[in-house]
């Protein structure tokens, strides 16, 4: 690891990218993040519910995306820790020479990095950005060394918008990502909604750990992060409603997380 992530590296408070790891059944975290994630989950338990069902609703978006749309090129920001089921690893099944770049500025997802840059194919790409989503300018920068940003790409920003407090800021955060990319990208993005009193209280109980606060929104709030794009059927809806597949997916028919998948005009 190098000496200026490892300067960041924390593990006497939770971190959000293990936490969540932990809920996804993962190895890659420290008892101060199951001991948060058990404490989280006793107030709302629906919380390990909704991180299984993202991947599944990650694993849809993109596969539809390659194989429907055809796109080649996938920027995940705020990927996280490497599990099942990750972005390159469903592209490339599909497309063997897909491209996949990852953002995330948590000190022990760059340590995992190199299980990121595994890539499924020889034809395709798989890379690592260090980067803070507050940056998008950098972020696409570094990109466009990877992406061909001469085709459509997809941005995906999933369930981690909430860790921006100012919601304005969190949209623009989104707005100037998607300006900086072509004609025909999608926007893959859900976050958690304020719905339930159980889901309110959880995140109290989540930021008393020290760790980075995640902030509810409304499900009118996550659809405006899709302004001005073209909303793909069937719109902002449950992660679980977005185009199921029960023979592979099974699970409730909706959870307090919200998302969709959108069209740059």
């Amino acid at each position: 690891m190098p000496q200026y992530a490892a300067e960041r590296f924390r593990t006497d408070i939770p971190s959000p990218a293990r936490a969540w790891n932990y809920w996804l059944g993962g190895k890659d975290n420290y008892e101060v993040d199951r001991t948060i994630g058990d404490a989280t989950a006793a107030v709302n338990p629906e919380v390990v519910t909704i991180a299984r069902q993202s991947r599944l609703f990650l694993v849809r978006a993109v596969r539809h995306l390659v194989s429907d749309v055809g796109i080649r090129d996938f920027l995940d920001i705020g990927a996280g820790l490497p599990t099942q089921s990750n972005t390159h690893e469903i592209a490339q099944r599909v497309a063997p020479e897909a491209r996949v770049v990852y953002v995330d500025n948590d000190p022990m997802v760059l340590a995992h990095a190199r299980a990121l840059l595994r890539g499924t194919t020889p034809e395709g790409v798989t890379d690592y950005l260090d980067a803070d989503y507050h940056h998008p300018r950098q972020i696409l920068d570094e990109a466009a060394n990877i992406l061909n940003f001469g085709r459509p790409i997809a941005v995906m920003f999933m369930g981690v918008m909430g860790f921006c407090q100012d919601y304005a800021t969190a949209r623009q955060i989104v707005a100037d990502t998607m300006a900086g990319v072509p004609s025909g990208s999608h926007l893959v993005l859900w976050d958690c909604t304020d719905t339930t009193d159980a889901a309110r209280r959880s995140t109290e109980t989540y930021a008393e750990s020290g760790t980075l606060p995640y902030h509810l929104r409304s499900v009118a709030e996550i659809d405006g992060f899709f302004d001005g794009l073209e909303k793909i059927e069937p719109g902002t809806v449950s992660i679980t409603q977005w185009r199921p597949d029960p023979a592979r997916d099974g699970g409730p028919g909706h959870v307090n997380g919200y998302g969709a998948v959108a069209r740059k005009p």
